[in-house]
């Protein structure tokens, strides 16, 4: 197995088990009385939060400028979200429909985690194509050198 396919397995696995943790604690919480359903929002949020700057202090030590340009359309993203949410819930008047709003917007999250994953999937399989090719074109190369010795 290639240093590629190496990495991409262990991240198939992170988010394997994340998905599970997630399915998990969806279940257990439709199940749960309110107080300890508040208490996995904010045991959820601190974990965020956590991986939130763990991931900033891992691009702010990559040398990649395409990781860090990656890096910042995704916080942008995240930040125009979170005000997009939050101008929502400001301008529904009744709780009821302010619970409507915030359940369409975790389907779309969901959604769009999806499509997220079918993304990641293309990038992996494209960074696997480029490096069979470059593997080719060295292969080509030498091949080259010794028809011509």
């Amino acid at each position: 197995m290639k240093l590629n396919e190496e990495i991409f397995a262990i991240k198939l696995y992170e988010l394997e088990e994340q998905f599970g943790k997630m399915q998990g604690r969806l279940h257990l919480c439709q199940q749960q009385d309110h107080s300890k359903i508040k208490q996995h929002l904010q045991d959820t949020m601190d974990e965020y939060q956590e991986n939130e700057y763990l991931l900033k202090k891992q691009v702010q030590g990559s040398h990649s400028s395409i990781v860090a340009s990656l890096a910042d359309a995704q916080q942008e993203y995240l930040r125009k979200t979170s005000e997009i949410l939050k101008d929502q819930m400001a301008s529904q008047p009744v709780l009821e429909e302010k619970a409507e709003a915030s359940a369409l917007y975790a389907e779309y999250a969901i959604d769009f985690a999806v499509q997220s994953m079918r993304y990641a999937l293309i990038a992996a399989l494209k960074a696997i194509d480029m490096q069979i090719d470059a593997e080719e074109n060295t292969l080509n190369k030498l091949q080259e050198k010794e028809e011509h010795v």
